[in-house]
């Protein structure tokens, strides 16, 4: 097959899920034989097109910011959207599978699928709707209506997660054409890693947003202080609530147990830090997939994440097997926390176990699979 992966931002020059997703699954289609293309905007000097690791990388713009202040820019998607068509339109793809978001590249993909004969996929990774007026106040019922007639643009549909796939059964999807494909890791990638120096007990990792709720995490550290008095929390991140998150950590006295490590551009630094640790906690409202638990439970971590109809990463979590679901409360979360902490280790190799399912090498062979009944 002959396939085309279209998002504006390109793994490794920016890291994110949804571009680690694209390119472990592009490079792994490539060694079985397959031509295999990636569309963004272009990160590197020299040539519009790289091949890199049997993939060929198409820059079709130079790179604009992505954020304008906390908000993903629309200028950004506008612009990228503008400047894909034509390269696209270039050579015909079998499959072209464009991200949903930021949606207005998926209109352009839809023309030159059109144009060209190409069988056009959608990989959706979260379904907004009425979060959007949460994101854009009254603005939000233009950024729903894109989204639903995004939904529209092909019944070949890919989403992440089985929240995902009833949440676009909602906006008027055929849940029943709609094949759950989730996001995946490199077991052998991760088993390799060397441990960090400093150890914790409890360790987060992720964008420091009010939906991720770091700041029910430090409270709840400091509570669990009182069973735990040298306990040891490590947070990796940032972003908008970084600040306020410092501050916090200050007003409860938890300087010494609670260590603010900011943005780690490496990711294998944060894997190294997972792996010197006890327990993972993502008490997110809002994950899409939630990769960043399946790395942990690769590293032996249980995850404690909250019981939350937004948050997919419940899917993961067998309660009391590979970590805890938790009620959004500091008292809860602290009762996870010491719970996961007592038997950490008895966990552990459970956690390792349920993660190799996710290896990249399977969820690469169910997109293949999926591509191949697209054509037929």
């Amino acid at each position: 097959m002959k396939i085309a992966y279209v998002y504006d931002v390109v793994y490794p020059y920016v890291i994110g899920g949804v571009q680690k997703r694209i390119w472990e699954i592009a490079v792994r289609l490539a060694q079985r034989g397959h031509e295999v293309c990636i569309f963004g905007m272009k990160y590197w000097d020299g040539d519009s097109v790289l091949k890199r690791d049997g993939v060929y990388l198409h820059g079709v713009c130079p790179p604009m910011e992505l954020f304008n202040g906390e908000r993903r820019s629309v200028g950004e998607a506008v612009y990228f959207a503008s400047r894909v068509l034509a390269p696209l339109n270039r050579e015909r793809f079998d499959i072209i599978d464009c991200q949903n978001f930021p949606y207005f590249p998926c209109f352009s993909v839809k023309i030159a699928s059109k144009l060209r004969c190409s069988n056009l996929v959608i990989t959706w990774h979260e379904v907004w709707d009425d979060y959007w007026y949460t994101y854009l106040g009254k603005m939000g019922m233009f950024g729903k209506l894109v989204e639903r007639i995004t939904a529209r643009l092909t019944s070949r549909v890919i989403a992440v997660s089985e929240m995902t796939r009833k949440d676009l059964g909602k906006i008027g999807v055929n849940m029943k054409m709609t094949r759950v494909i989730p996001n995946g890791i490199d077991v052998k990638a991760i088993e390799a890693i060397t441990p960090a120096d400093e150890q914790s007990d409890i360790m987060f990792a992720g964008r420091l947003i009010k939906e991720k709720n770091v700041d029910l995490l430090i409270r709840a550290v400091s509570l669990a202080k009182t069973e735990l008095p040298s306990v040891h929390c490590i947070i990796i991140g940032d972003g908008p609530e970084r600040e306020a998150l410092e501050m916090l950590v200050k007003e409860l006295d938890l300087s010494e147990s609670v260590k603010m490590k900011g943005f780690l551009q490496e990711g294998n630094e944060v894997l190294s830090y997972m792996k010197s640790s006890k327990v993972f906690v993502l008490p997110s409202v809002r994950e899409g997939f939630g990769i960043v638990a399946l790395e942990a439970n690769a590293c032996g971590l249980p995850v404690i994440t909250a019981e939350h109809p937004h948050n997919a990463v419940c899917e993961l979590i067998e309660h009391g097997k590979n970590g805890f679901l938790c009620q959004l409360s500091v008292e809860d979360l602290a009762r996870k926390i010491l719970a996961a902490h007592g038997n950490g280790g008895d966990q552990s190799r459970e956690c390792a176990r349920r993660a190799q399912a996710y290896d990249w090498k399977n969820i690469a062979l169910m997109t293949e699979s999926f591509y191949y009944e697209s054509l037929a």
